[in-house]
């Protein structure tokens, strides 16, 4: 695939200083932490395929907002030419270019190998052999630790709950085995465990981010993938929603800005940090059922939402909360948004998006 670059700024040969690569930057992730590098002065490579529907519109957004400083290559991580280009102009790289949907990846397992695994792979040789080897941060994912199947839980309720106390208090560590399930787990997993073996072999710079669920404005969710974003606008359009499994299975969520601090975080300690992988995520203090979502949504948009079951999906989890102790400790970071204003803050965004007006019928803040 030939690349496509459009440089926003009106001096085609500007000189990037202090440049970062974000791989698959035009996602929701990307678009947030290009924002806020672009707001701090700092200039952005977004390198991404524009695969996912809707991203174009959050390349207009960063267009519209920063007018200098931002550079766009429209080319796949299989690009391997591409991709050794924008990482010879990179200081660092954030790396969440990946086919994201577990359905997706039993569809066609080869494209999710071939982009997942195949891809980081291209971008770490392309590290490697880069001049000035630029620091990697990955977004990794809880699927890499299986089914949990072992862990054995018992219902409160709308939601399940582990019964060791342990795991009950502080959610699944770094400890646990990885255990790869569906294809979508074995390629992120391959990529996961590339990237500390890169570290490790050939003394990269790297850390690896294992996400619970991440949500925040720039979202355009689906059941396959960002599904706070996906139950969201099914409310605000009045569409139905299918649930995998029976809605009781336990999530912690993290909003956006949270994380984008987290990873200018591991940016900037890279030099204690790198080789590690950190479980992130809402933590302990910010779970949720897919349930008890419905329920907060429907309180807030003010009509129930029709909802159909399915039957459970290849290693969903009934119970994942991610022990986030680790990078707290490392890191000096907590999440500081918690879940009831995120999800109005999302709600909010997404309403203001469609262009769908939030009457006094339909939502009140007093309500939340």
């Amino acid at each position: 695939m030939n690349s496509n670059s459009v440089n926003t700024s009106d001096n085609q040969k500007q000189a990037y200083k202090h440049t970062t690569l974000i791989t698959g930057g035009a996602g929701f992730i990307g678009t947030n932490l290009a924002d806020a590098l672009l707001t701090e002065g700092k200039s952005v490579i977004i390198y991404d395929n524009l695969s996912r529907e809707g991203v174009e519109k959050n390349l207009q957004w960063l267009r519209d907002k920063h007018t200098a400083n931002l550079r766009i290559e429209i080319a796949d991580v299989r690009d391997e030419k591409a991709l050794r280009a924008a990482v010879e102009a990179a200081d660092a790289v954030y790396h969440f270019a990946a086919q994201v949907a577990v359905t997706t990846s039993c569809n066609d397992p080869l494209m999710d190998f071939e982009v997942n695994a195949r891809g980081t792979i291209n971008l770490l040789e392309a590290i490697r052999h880069s001049e000035k080897q630029p620091p990697l941060v990955f977004t990794s994912t809880n699927k890499v630790y299986g089914g949990l199947e072992d862990l054995k839980v018992i219902l409160k309720g709308d939601r399940y709950e582990p019964e060791d106390p342990l795991i009950a208090a502080a959610g699944v560590s770094e400890a646990r085995n990885i255990d790869f399930h569906s294809p979508y787990g074995c390629s992120k997993g391959a990529a996961d465990s590339y990237i500390l073996d890169y570290a490790r072999t050939f003394g990269l710079k790297a850390v690896i981010f294992r996400m619970s669920c991440i949500y925040g404005p720039h979202q355009f969710g689906t059941e396959d993938q960002g599904w706070i974003a996906h139950f969201l606008i099914s409310a605000l359009e009045g569409k139905p929603l299918t649930i995998y499994g029976d809605g009781k299975q336990v999530r912690d969520i993290l909003y956006v800005q949270d994380l984008v601090r987290a990873m200018k975080i591991a940016q900037q300690n890279m030099a204690s940090l790198t080789g590690k992988a950190f479980n992130i995520g809402g933590g302990v203090e910010n779970t949720i059922s897919l349930l008890e979502l419905l329920k907060i949504i429907e309180d807030m948009h003010g009509d129930a939402i029709d909802v159909d079951f399915g039957d459970w999906r290849p290693g969903d989890q009934k119970y994942y909360v991610s022990d986030i102790q680790k990078f707290h400790h490392e890191g000096n970071w907590t999440p500081e948004v918690n879940a009831n204003q995120g999800i109005r803050n999302l709600y909010e965004w997404l309403a203001e998006f469609r262009n769908i007006p939030l009457t006094k019928k339909t939502y009140s803040r007093e309500s939340i």
